[in-house]
């Protein structure tokens, strides 16, 4: 049977270990006066560096998104880098095709592994998805779960070229991937996703160019020339101290082309398109969120948002009621019952005000201002006069832009794209024409509309006389009753 006799004696340890204490005590003062601070400190980390030697594989970390929300540029060019790098070789990949595009696209699947050399430095990529679910509370003490993703790639080398991969790799992945990206830019319309709170993109295939725009020429030539004017003025916003931004407030009643001069502008500059739509946002932290997710030489697009203050100015003494519950609680009984948001457990009517806020506005223009450049804020509304003037303000929207009724000019842009008839050898119906449509009387999109009615030209412009005189004479009517 084992016993505790058997055990050896710790003094002999325990003499030694005082005895080593004292000696060193003992020399500690000499080596302090005799070997000079720089060289101990060499010493020491040569030591430590003997101790714990360095791994000789280094992997770097490059998430979709930095901590603050903002997107990575690096990761958006690391994608379009390695679309390039997959090979045969690949055991799993995932494939895509547009129904816009000809070729097929190629993807990393989780966990694949791209290889690549530069400067005969052997590097590792591969691709990483992280989901999880956050705990949320509402404000009225529920619980519920909300997904998120985490994307991200690791690149892998060995050690000892840390200086070249960080100093001249990586800029030659961002160089690179920008020049594939000219050479094959698709166009990207982005709306925010609450499933992953980021946003998600299609192609844009909206097929509205300036050549094909319908609008008076005059203004059709300002705006691209105010366009050009932004892009060339790079250098001018950093000397002035200005921020690298335009901002644009598309206005007129509906039919009038506004979506579609939103998506020529787009395509003029190449700029891809974040549509922010007001009603999906549910706190400030959201819209931070979300303008921080956005990238450089992009178009942000806030459509109808007279639609928005209609709601509110309908909702506002629902607004007004809710704040007295407390003091007149029995009649909140008779009160119609408000929507609630399933993610904040707030009313409709309390998040619309939340959205319509100037503090949202300031949100919109001071981190779209401060988070990346060359950037193009572009409001739309029907109704420009029930806009708060605080919006309108220049340095905010810049350019006005009143997209009217169909004029003369607009209507022979028209006629050119349905019916290909020519400016140069104008229809026989054109003066009639021109003499009926002055005023407000039709929208671009009611005349397009009746231009598709018949192929032949002779046919569909006299549908169109016939549309235009019975609606001048609506006019005429109702001028005379009032």
């Amino acid at each position: 049977m084992f016993s505790h006799r058997n055990l050896p004696s710790l003094a002999p340890f325990v003499s030694a270990y005082a005895s080593l204490t004292g000696y060193i005590m003992m020399i500690k003062p000499f080596i302090e006066m005799t070997i000079p601070p720089p060289l101990q400190n060499y010493i020491i980390s040569y030591l430590n560096s003997f101790l714990h030697s360095t791994p000789s594989t280094l992997t770097l970390i490059i998430d979709d998104q930095i901590k603050n929300g903002m997107f990575n540029e690096l990761y958006g060019a690391a994608q379009v880098y390695l679309s390039t790098k997959i090979n045969c070789n690949a055991a799993r990949l995932r494939i895509s095709r547009d129904r816009s595009e000809k070729n097929v696209n190629l993807h990393l699947s989780v966990g694949e592994v791209v290889s690549d050399v530069y400067q005969g430095i052997e590097l590792k990529w591969r691709f990483c998805v992280e989901s999880k679910k956050t705990n949320m509370v509402h404000d009225f003490g529920e619980h519920f779960k909300l997904n998120s993703k985490r994307e991200y790639f690791e690149l892998s080398f060995e050690n000892k070229h840390r200086d070249l991969v960080l100093n001249s790799y990586i800029p030659y992945v961002e160089s690179k991937a920008k020049v594939i990206n000219n050479e094959r830019k698709i166009l990207k319309m982005y709306s925010y996703c609450n499933m992953y709170l980021k946003w998600q993109s299609v192609n844009l295939e909206h097929p509205s160019t300036f050549n094909t725009m319908a609008m008076n020429d005059d203004l059709k030539r300002s705006v691209i020339d105010d366009l050009d004017r932004f892009i060339r003025r790079k250098d001018f916003y950093k000397r002035v101290g200005k921020p690298w931004k335009r901002g644009y407030l598309l206005y007129g009643p509906p039919g009038t082309g506004k979506t579609s001069l939103v998506a020529a502008i787009a395509k003029y500059l190449k700029f891809d398109i974040y549509d922010l739509q007001l009603a999906s946002v549910r706190e400030d932290a959201d819209l931070r969120r979300l303008l921080l997710g956005t990238r450089n030489s992009s178009i942000l697009l806030v459509e109808d948002i007279d639609c928005a203050v209609d709601l509110h100015t309908r909702l506002q003494p629902k607004i007004q009621d809710d704040t007295k519950c407390s003091q007149q609680r029995f009649h909140r009984a008779q009160e119609p019952v408000i929507p609630m948001n399933v993610f904040t457990g707030k009313s409709t009517v309390t998040m619309v005000k939340t959205i319509l806020s100037k503090n949202k506005f300031q949100h919109i223009d001071g981190l779209w201002s401060s988070c990346g450049d060359e950037r193009i804020v572009i409001f739309t509304t029907n109704h420009k006069e029930k806009l708060d003037p605080a919006l309108l303000r220049p340095g905010r929207m810049d350019m006005h832009i009143h997209m009217g009724h169909c004029c003369f000019d607009v209507f022979k842009t028209l006629a050119s794209n349905y019916l290909g008839l020519s400016h140069d050898d104008p229809h026989h119906l054109y003066p009639e024409i021109e003499r009926l449509i002055k005023g407000e009387v039709l929208t671009p999109a009611q005349v397009a509309e009746e231009l598709m009615k018949n192929e032949d030209p002779d046919v569909a412009l006299e549908g169109l006389v016939k549309v235009l005189q019975r609606k001048r004479s609506e006019l005429e009517k109702l001028e005379e009753e009032t």
